[in-house]
């Protein structure tokens, strides 16, 4: 990846819909947490690192600096990398060879845009530096026909990091969901709330 040329990277990721490609199924999903999840177990009772199926070591390091970005730690939970998101991503690849082109295209654009602006791969990146990519593919109203590919990857990438992250305990956590109990008594939707609305009860 390191000598790829902006082309080839294009190629890499021109090669199959990115949308089409980051689609999964809630059972895929489910699965992929279970194997993470396993996968994590086995490597703290060890005492070794997460070894990814998937991923090249410099690929699951860039994975790992993008999703904490878009998912960092802050007073309410941990981050992305917390919640075990680069593993389930890399369960999510595995026997997938459509999603396989497009998260190995996607990250060698993200590589090869950073070697335009700095000479230098994401991860050996500032942090100023890396926040300065991404402003620059974040945004699907960035108007530089140039960075279409790094958009649509980058968005599609956020999404998965979102799935990831937000199906998790910790993340289940964090939205502070409170469905799945039970409720003795129900009086009904607050007023505050209804009059926000703008309806109310018949």
């Amino acid at each position: 990846m390191k000598n790829i040329t902006r082309r080839a990277a294009l190629q890499i990721i021109g090669a199959a819909p990115v949308a089409a490609a980051m689609v999964w199924t809630p059972a895929e999903a489910e699965q992929a947490h279970h194997d993470a999840q396993a996968a994590r177990t086995a490597a703290a009772k060890t005492a070794k690192a997460f070894k990814p199926k998937f991923f090249s070591a410099h690929e699951y390091a860039t994975v790992g600096m993008l999703v904490d970005l878009i998912i960092p730690k802050d007073e309410r939970s941990g981050s992305a990398t917390d919640a075990g998101v680069p593993e389930f991503m890399d369960f999510m690849m595995i026997d997938q060879p459509l999603r396989q082109v497009t998260m190995r295209g996607g990250l060698a654009i993200i590589d090869r845009l950073c070697e335009e602006r700095y000479d230098k791969r994401f991860t050996a990146l500032t942090d100023s530096e890396r926040r300065a990519i991404l402003d620059e593919v974040a945004y699907a109203s960035n108007p530089d026909p140039g960075l279409r590919h790094h958009i649509v990857f980058f968005n599609s990438f956020r999404d998965l990091t979102a799935s990831g992250f937000w199906t998790t305990k910790m993340g289940i956590e964090d939205l502070q969901y409170q469905g799945n109990v039970f409720v003795d008594e129900w009086n009904g939707c607050p007023d505050a709330a209804l009059k926000k609305l703008g309806v109310r009860y018949e």
